[in-house]
């Protein structure tokens, strides 16, 4: 199987950098990615899709100029949370579908840190649902990788929220009832900040995607359609397939109109995507819409309808339409600076005030609502 790379849009808009805070390396210090790999046995069964993620992970690291010691991953429960065990830098394996609230912890105490959480569809949108989606809607400064296999995998192939309709698994002996998530449209729904999807085998496209998720301020969410070759082997063919990759793969790049599938003539895609008249989005012959008709990408738009819309476009069995690339990247104030600058103000002013600890400590137990019992 091979997978057509597709352009990434690497141009992020002018706010402060994700990894500005954290220390860089020294001048003339450079690192490669084997200073990012462990002295651990990597362990994942042959052909799984998250040795193409860790190996594209090693090389990326590199690239961001950062001491090994001010990164750290957060795992929660499942294959690809053993992530951690795997890159040398500082990593934590924490618990089921909780990784998100550690991480919120640790992003707003510890500026100096590039904080990323690795997670999979049944940890993240199942027992993490909750967790995950309110660290998108408060915008903390993370990367999040979201492994989507559409399956579980630890536990030995049951059915996973990503999962299609129908889906025959050994919790599931009559097909699933369950409608799947999407988790991109799930995101956009949560306002988060930044949103991507990308694609195990395609080492291009899944650099340019981590880049600039690393480099954006406040939480980036990338989604990986990831294959579990035991226990959901070809779940991605259409857009892993040479034959069908073409027409299933629509690749989003900010500021260029949304083109794919066979060339015309002109060497761009014969299909487009359009508005429709009830505000959505579907996908015409270029030739018979016209060039102006067809809709240019703006990941940069603060309002997230549209790319909401396009992530519709995912099909949910086959995946024979498949938006990708980054679909939202906005600027938007973060939950962790907030915070810090909170207990900046209030510092100084407790600093301005010049009492004591003890003056401060009984203000604060006899302040408010209080009440003398007798």
């Amino acid at each position: 199987m091979t997978t057509t790379s597709q352009p990434v849009d690497l141009n992020t808009p002018t706010f402060r950098s994700g990894t500005e805070s954290v220390p860089r390396l020294d001048e003339g210090t450079t690192l490669t990615g084997k200073d990012f790999s462990s002295d651990q046995e990597v362990r994942w069964c042959p052909g799984c899709g998250d040795y193409a993620v860790l190996k594209a992970v090693q090389g990326f690291l590199p690239d961001l100029g950062l001491r090994r010691e001010n990164i750290v991953f957060i795992s929660g429960i499942g294959c690809s949370s053993r992530f951690p065990y795997y890159l040398d830098t500082y990593g934590m394996h924490s618990i089921h579908g909780r990784a998100p609230s550690i991480a919120t912890g640790l992003a707003t105490a510890r500026e100096d840190l590039s904080v990323w959480v690795v997670t999979g569809d049944g940890d993240a949108l199942s027992i993490g649902g909750n967790h995950l989606i309110h660290a998108l809607r408060r915008n903390v400064n993370m990367t999040i990788l979201l492994f989507n296999n559409r399956i579980y995998g630890l536990t030995k192939g049951q059915y996973s929220p990503t999962s299609e309709a129908g889906k025959v698994t050994k919790s599931t002996p009559m097909g699933s009832v369950d409608h799947p998530f999407n988790p991109v449209s799930l995101a956009l729904g949560a306002e988060a900040s930044f949103v991507a999807r990308t694609i195990d085998s395609d080492r291009k496209h899944l650099t340019g995607v981590l880049k600039a998720a690393a480099e954006h301020r406040g939480t980036s969410l990338v989604e990986i359609y990831q294959n579990c070759p035991i226990f959901n082997d070809g779940a991605f063919d259409a857009i892993k397939s040479r034959d069908t990759a073409a027409e299933a793969i629509i690749p989003l790049v900010h500021g260029e109109p949304i083109r794919f599938g066979a060339p015309d003539d002109s060497g761009q895609g014969r299909l487009g995507l359009i508005r429709t008249d009830a505000g959505g989005v579907d996908v015409a012959e270029v030739s018979d819409v016209g060039e102006d008709a067809v809709l240019v990408h703006d990941a940069h738009h603060s309002d997230p309808s549209q790319a909401f819309a396009i992530s519709r476009l995912t099909d949910a069995g086959y995946l024979n339409r498949s938006p990708i690339g980054i679909f939202r990247q906005v600027e938007r104030p973060t939950y962790d600076d907030q915070a810090r600058a909170q207990v900046a103000t209030a510092q100084s002013n407790v600093k301005a005030e010049e009492v004591s600890g003890s003056e401060r400590l009984g203000a604060l137990l006899g302040g408010g609502d209080t009440w003398t019992v007798v």
